[in-house]
């Protein structure tokens, strides 16, 4: 697919998602797509106003704000005892607020300590009741040390790490990155349920870090050759699908590495190991730090490549979708083109119930939250403009029929990519193999992109929604689910 993007602007920034709705749209929710209550567009548009409904119901909201403070303010009491002195720091995606309804708290103590005192406030912890006595680990050897812990009212999990300016820090870069690039936030939400979803966001389950994630998709808005992602009236769907083709199936993770600083630009690995300490080997997913010079912030994603081949999933489902044949589809107007890649389970919906009972009384707006609010309303197309939106899209989906149809087989050896799992109404694929001509390309001569090839099965992480939290009903938790997917 070439990157046509000159079309898909002509979006107005004065209207909020819900104002844009001209009439009353009879429910169209299905189980997995909650977010799903209307009628979408057809093509690249729809799904640009579907990313927009996610956003609006997935992002957090002031009761779970307001709940997840209260975590804070237990745990950093017990700290408080026992270091009057000590500063509590929130960092990471509550302090970003690109958290889902059941992402973890990252907290650092800043003290004076010559080592991390983990054993002392794991047995505070213990003694006041804090956490679930099972859920407390000390992870003393890890490249940072901390304690993981899982609240013991709400089951919502919480790192503790020591005098670690570097999330702080990222957590700074993050926001600087978000008022810059509006649409950050879309894109970075609907990737982190995607991921979340096969297991493969965190590094120890073989996926990457949202730091990771977050950097990779800054790259993505820095170098993207024909759009101005500064903008807010850029096409979420189209971003979106271009996101999943540059690192689904462009990358060249082999050689490649993503830099931010100075503007962005992909280097050569060769050239960041000069950077490097002595000894160090470029990882698979390589990323430079912008924050601390040489540190390779993707050196633990050894399931990068897992990650790659579900991107690859996405994309070839996404474009499907979007195609002019899409309109074809039996069902199509019923079915969600965003819920082909991610679901919500009904367990998630439930505990945001539970959370809403429990704290909507206690309820106070943030900035960030109410930041969020903002940038969500300049993100929605005008109705005025909308025709314009349909006849760009109509060019662009042109392209792309043209680039679907230009297939060619892979050899009779050769293994697909996982869309052997597409359910519902996708088309079914059988080893095909797209043609690409727009990359993100640096014009340098380097080429940052691999030229294709075969690819291996990706298993069953295509369209499955792993259980990771088992959620135990206790008296005073009223209505708290058994059991929550995450």
């Amino acid at each position: 697919m070439n990157y046509l993007l000159s079309g898909s602007r002509g979006v107005a920034v004065n209207n909020s998602p819900h104002q844009q709705r001209q009439q009353p749209q009879p429910a169209l929710q299905s189980p997995g797509t909650p977010w799903k209550t209307r009628k979408y567009s057809p093509g690249v548009q729809g799904l640009h106003e579907e990313i927009i409904d996610f956003y609006d119901f997935m992002s957090p909201r002031p009761e779970e704000a307001a709940m997840r403070r209260e975590v804070v303010k237990r745990i950093e009491m017990v700290i408080k005892d026992l270091w009057p002195t000590a500063d509590v720091q929130i960092f990471g995606s509550f302090s970003t607020g690109l958290y889902l309804p059941t992402s973890d708290i990252d907290l650092v103590v800043f003290g004076k300590w010559e080592r991390p005192p983990l054993q002392l406030l794991e047995q505070a912890l213990r003694k006041h009741n804090v956490a679930e006595p099972y859920s407390i680990k000390v992870l003393d050897k890890a490249t940072v040390p901390i304690i993981k812990l899982t609240d013991q009212e709400t089951e919502v999990k919480v790192d503790i790490s020591f005098n670690v300016e570097t999330g702080v820090k990222a957590a700074r870069f993050i926001k600087e990155y978000m008022k810059k690039y509006s649409l950050l936030p879309y894109l970075i939400l609907v990737l982190k349920q995607f991921l979340l979803q096969r297991d493969l966001n965190e590094v120890f389950t073989g996926g990457i870090s949202s730091y990771s994630l977050i950097l990779m998709a800054i790259s993505f808005l820095q170098l993207h050759p024909r759009i101005d992602a500064r903008r807010a009236d850029e096409n979420l769907g189209m971003l979106l699908i271009e996101f999943f083709e540059l690192y689904g199936r462009n990358f060249n993770y082999l050689k490649t590495g993503i830099r931010i600083k100075n503007g962005g630009a992909y280097i050569a690995k060769e050239e960041i190991m000069k950077v490097m300490t002595n000894g160090y080997r470029p990882s698979m997913l390589c990323i430079e730090d912008p924050l601390l010079p040489g540190n390779d912030v993707g050196r633990s994603s050894y399931g990068a490549m897992q990650v790659k081949q579900v991107f690859d999933y996405a994309y070839i489902v996404l474009s499907h979708a979007v195609s002019p044949l899409a309109r074809s589809y039996p069902n199509r107007d019923s079915e969600s083109t965003l819920g082909r890649i991610i679901k919500v389970t009904q367990e998630v919906i439930d505990y945001r119930a539970w959370i809403k009972k429990k704290w909507g009384s206690k309820i106070n707006l943030s900035p960030e939250l109410d930041n969020r609010l903002k940038i969500r309303d300049q993100i929605a197309p005008c109705n005025g403009e909308q025709q314009q939106n349909r006849d760009s899209e109509t060019s662009y989906n042109q392209q792309l029929a043209l680039s679907l149809a230009s297939t060619q087989q892979l050899s009779s050896g050769s293994s697909t990519s996982s869309v052997s799992s597409l359910s519902g109404s996708d088309i079914q694929h059988s080893g095909m193999k797209f043609s690409m001509k727009g990359t993100h390309n640096q014009g340098n001569g380097y080429s940052p992109v691999s030229s294709g090839g075969m690819r291996q099965p990706v298993g069953n992480r295509g369209h499955h929604q792993y259980n990771r939290n088992i959620w135990r009903r206790k008296k005073h938790r009223d209505s708290l689910p058994i059991s929550l997917s995450r």
